[in-house]
């Protein structure tokens, strides 16, 4: 491609040109400008568009809308013609039912312009809620962007950064008039921030890696919101078996994304937002071609232990999954929420009636896997059938109850094992028990609480089969 004439000064910054982002992302020769004169290839601007390139190409031959804001037009600024390109752009989108994707790199409201940049903000914010319920938004950032250059991404649903990204309501400048702290860009906003606290996604090395993610994406999601994502051809994970990286003991631990990569078509799995609530796993993944949405407990962080950032992540996923109706598969190894006067003070109860409300109102397939153990309230938040879980299965050594047996007996059997001397003898066997009457999946399983024990070796098949049944088409 060849460059175009605002390329050197992006060049030298690492970046491509607003005109080569968009075309990089729509398939080859697809783009067509809206609202801006490309003078050629080796030459585009933006009388009418002001700092922004628009229009709409296609993504694996399916329609997208999007636009790049120009960092070399007075620092990417937002002023009143600019935000006209972009909410036009959003307009159509939402009038045709395609994607948008915004390659966002502003300094914020032009201060030339004033109120009339407020309001382009204003009215790109309510164009982008609108669209909420319609079609799919993807951000993505590839400079740095403050103010309303970093609510815009917020609002839309996904968010990739490149590393060279920067992200922030009041730039280091403000923070340190106003608080006396000196502090980086990177610090203040880079990936490595928002990637840990939930508001980006994805990160990637550089742009072409963050388009070719957001092509991904894009391959998951629907074009409108009430279609249902396109069927892919697949290839099966070979000889995986789920169960090969489960240990048997409760306590060991293991990496579930290993599960999930002998579940999902082979090299299907994107996970969101990775470095965000490490102890719950969210990923897109495809079984049998069939996109879905997975919520896996983590024991490989904290035990696979439930907090308020996990049950928050996971809240955030389900109801993005039920938005853009990809079945959920839930794989659960959990042994309850964290305790502690610390997770209380951070809110865990409201962020796990949130993730209880998400599963509960989600209206897509939803189906569970306990994998080992699954104790407490955790068992009922993690898509229990009776919070609305279509199919539960169990592998044949998870443990399901209120509480592991040593716990419950100590409870239950307090008193008793007080008044004898051989108290640990008496509560070995009392656990036992205990757990054998309980715990065990059969137990589950003759309790109606699951649906079906089935081999760990037999687990995507019978996801694939519960999803085909499922989600007829």
């Amino acid at each position: 491609m060849t460059p175009s004439a605002t390329a050197p000064a992006l060049e030298a910054r690492g970046g491509l040109a607003p005109l080569e982002r968009v075309e990089a992302l729509c398939d080859l020769g697809t783009f067509r400008p809206i609202r801006t004169r490309v003078v050629s290839r080796a030459a585009d601007s933006a009388p009418h568009g002001d700092g922004v390139i628009a229009g709409a190409g296609s993504v694996s031959g399916r329609p997208v809308f999007c636009y790049a804001q120009d960092p070399s037009v007075m620092g990417g600024s937002l002023g009143e013609a600019h935000a006209d390109s972009i909410v036009r752009v959003m307009r159509l989108a939402g009038r045709a039912g395609a994607p948008v994707v915004g390659f966002v790199e502003s300094g914020g409201a032009r201060l030339q312009e004033g109120h009339a940049a407020l309001a382009g903000y204003g009215r790109i914010f309510r164009a982008s809620v609108e669209l909420s319920g319609r079609v799919p938004q993807i951000s993505i950032v590839t400079g740095v962007s403050a103010g309303g250059g970093a609510y815009s991404p917020a609002l839309t649903d996904f968010v990739v950064m490149t590393e060279r990204a920067r992200m922030f309501l009041t730039g280091p400048r403000v923070v340190e008039q106003a608080l006396g702290e000196v502090v980086s860009t990177e610090a203040l906003g880079g990936p490595r921030v928002h990637e840990r606290n939930g508001v980006c996604q994805l990160v990637a090395a550089d742009e072409p890696a963050a388009i070719d993610r957001t092509r991904q994406l894009l391959g998951y999601l629907p074009e409108a919101i009430g279609q249902r994502s396109p069927l892919v051809p697949w290839a099966d994970p070979g000889e995986a078996d789920p169960g090969a990286p489960v240990p048997v003991e409760a306590r060991r631990v293991y990496d579930v994304r290993d599960v999930i990569s002998a579940v999902a078509d082979r090299g299907s799995t994107l996970e969101l937002s990775e470095r965000w609530g490490r102890n719950m796993v969210t990923a897109l993944a495809r079984i049998e071609g069939r996109p879905v949405g997975v919520v896996a407990n983590q024991p490989r962080r904290l035990g696979g232990v439930i907090d308020a950032v996990a049950a928050e992540k996971a809240a955030d996923f389900v109801r993005a999954c039920d938005r853009f109706l990809l079945p959920l598969v839930v794989l659960v190894d959990t042994p309850g929420f964290m305790p502690g006067a610390r997770q209380e003070t951070l809110g865990v109860i409201r962020h796990g009636a949130s993730l209880l409300r998400a599963f509960a109102g989600a209206t897509v397939p939803k189906l569970t896997v306990v994998l080992r153990k699954a104790y407490g309230g955790a068992v009922i938040t993690m898509n229990s059938r009776d919070l609305g879980a279509d199919l539960v299965f169990a592998w044949p050594g998870a443990e399901i109850g209120i509480m592991a047996a040593r716990q419950a007996v100590g409870v239950v059997h307090r008193r008793r094992l007080a008044e004898v001397t051989e108290g640990e003898t008496m509560l070995e066997e009392l656990a036992d028990a205990y757990a054998g009457r309980h715990l065990n999946a059969a137990a589950a399983a003759a309790s109606g609480f699951v649906d079906e024990i089935i081999d760990p070796a037999e687990t995507r098949a019978r996801l694939g089969w519960a999803l085909a049944a499922l989600e007829a088409r």
